[in-house]
């Protein structure tokens, strides 16, 4: 893991086309990456990741698993198909999302079309960040409600009597029992829907490549598109190393605001 990282800082200070003749610049490619509206942009778009992610994967997956968990039938049907868009791949999932989305014959079109309604360009400038991040929010959903589903099977069930016998409802023991004692896994799926939005990549290459006009565009995307269509090694390898500090610290300030904390029961 080390060599590659230490590598591309190391590419950082020289510029290279084709990986051919590199020609050291010093610190030339980081003051373009100050520069370059692009970067901001793909940077931009990462931060509505992951606000996304948290509320919708995360929140998703823990009222989906405090629901399954008040039923007394079929948890494993539920947790089977919850979890089953995480076994398939992002790519295909992209193309399946992709051929949805087509204007002339997609399958969202068609029956807008059926009921006598306009067609959308569903991929233009101003929704194509929004139509990106519905799948790839929709397939790791089922991921964290595995995680907080296994959590809540932790909890003694005689505190659950306890609290029913002392009057207390539904909504009650959810708030001052469940959701108190299952705190820490919260904060690891948090910290994993953070994180992982900074590696956000086939999902949006494949419906988007990052555009219209770079709309879509992550910073995985544009350090993918920099390296191997523009063929900057060196520029790329500059947002490569971006996105590994901005990775520490959205980490550290993330565990720092939500960290370790004493789990009272009222």
């Amino acid at each position: 893991m080390f060599y590659p990282i230490i590598r591309s800082l190391y590419k950082t200070f020289f510029f290279t086309v084709h990986n051919i003749n590199p020609e050291f610049i010093g610190f030339g490619n980081y003051i373009k990456l100050l520069t370059d509206p692009v970067v901001w942009l793909a940077t931009k778009n990462t931060f509505i990741f992951m606000i996304a992610a948290v509320i919708f994967q995360v929140g998703l997956g823990v009222l989906l698993a405090i629901f399954v968990d008040l039923i007394r039938y079929g948890k494993n049907f539920f947790r089977t198909t919850f979890f089953f868009p995480i076994v398939l791949s992002a790519a295909s999932l992209g193309l399946l999302f992709r051929l949805l989305y087509n204007y002339d014959a997609g399958l969202l079109n068609s029956i807008l079309e059926a009921l006598n309604f306009e067609p959308v360009l569903w991929l233009d400038a101003a929704k194509a960040l929004a139509m990106v991040m519905i799948p790839t929010i929709w397939q790791y959903v089922g991921f964290y409600f595995v995680i907080i589903l296994t959590a809540l099977t932790k909890i003694p069930n005689s505190l659950y009597e306890v609290a029913k016998i002392e009057g207390a409802s539904t909504f009650q023991r959810i708030t001052k029992i469940t959701l108190p004692l299952i705190f820490q896994d919260i904060r690891v799926c948090i910290v994993l829907a953070i994180t992982g939005t900074l590696k956000v990549f086939d999902m949006v290459w494949v419906i988007t490549a990052g555009g219209p006009f770079d709309s879509s565009q992550v910073l995985g995307t544009y350090m993918y598109s920099t390296v191997f269509q523009r063929r900057l090694f060196g520029y790329g390898s500059t947002i490569a190393i971006f996105i590994i500090i901005l990775g520490v610290i959205v980490t550290t300030l993330t565990n720092k605001f939500i960290g370790n904390r004493d789990v009272t029961i009222d």
